[in-house]
């Protein structure tokens, strides 16, 4: 028998959802268990050891922003939001509280396995320090503070690639509105988002071979942005 893929813990009191999710996350080769509240699911992280959890946020006994705060008191793997909360109110909320990503209802489980697949990634632990990362045509050597296009130089303002830098090292996790602008720009900057929109439509302009439909430095409406690479 193989070994399983990663174990998943998904928290939602939808029985459809269960049966929607356990087929594709057994066929996916990946090892589930299911708990349908709060309290529940809060034992099962703490006995089964989750490599990744599924977390709904409307639970029946407590709302699942409280499950994150309290998970991550004792829990340092992924946390999935999965809501029909599409708020953008609520989706910064769970981000704050801890959440590691967020995936709307109604959903595709080709996204969902996608989602799972990069937090077990990350979950793999501390990825050793590249010197060079590349993305489409994209070549970025840190060392050097160096950025190629095709082969052809980019030259990027120090704030922009500051926020490159800041994207790669997301390793493909969303990084909120407020992250990027006060790790770039500082604390005292940390509504201006303005700053952060331009910024982010000069690289687009610079490194994106659709700068209006961006493959690489992606949106994610009322949150933040990532990279996919």
């Amino acid at each position: 028998m193989n070994q399983p893929l990663g174990r998943i813990l998904v928290i939602d009191d939808e029985p459809q959802i269960h049966r929607f999710l356990g087929p594709a996350l057994d066929a996916a080769g990946y090892q589930h268990h299911r708990a349908d509240n709060g309290v529940q699911g809060l034992r099962e992280i703490a006995t089964w050891s989750p490599d990744v959890v599924i977390l709904d946020l409307g639970l029946p006994d407590m709302d699942g922003k409280d499950v994150l705060v309290k998970a991550r008191a004792f829990y340092d793997g992924p946390l999935l939001v999965l809501s029909a909360r599409d708020k953008e109110g609520e989706k910064i909320e769970a981000f704050e509280r801890g959440a590691d990503d967020y995936v709307e209802k109604p959903f595709g489980i080709g996204e969902l396995l996608a989602r799972i697949k990069a937090a077990l990634r990350h979950r793999s632990g501390p990825q050793p320090v590249q010197s060079k990362v590349s993305f489409g045509g994209v070549e970025v050597d840190l060392d050097l503070r160096y950025v190629t296009r095709d082969g052809e130089p980019v030259r990027l303002p120090p704030k922009e690639y500051a926020l490159l830098t800041r994207l790669i090292s997301g390793n493909g996790k969303v990084l909120t509105h407020k992250d990027l602008l006060v790790a770039v720009w500082g604390p005292a900057h940390a509504e201006d988002t303005q700053y952060l929109r331009v910024a982010i439509g000069q690289l687009r302009q610079k490194l994106e071979a659709d700068p209006a439909a961006p493959a690489h430095i992606v949106t994610e409406p009322g949150i933040g942005y990532r990279l996919r690479r």
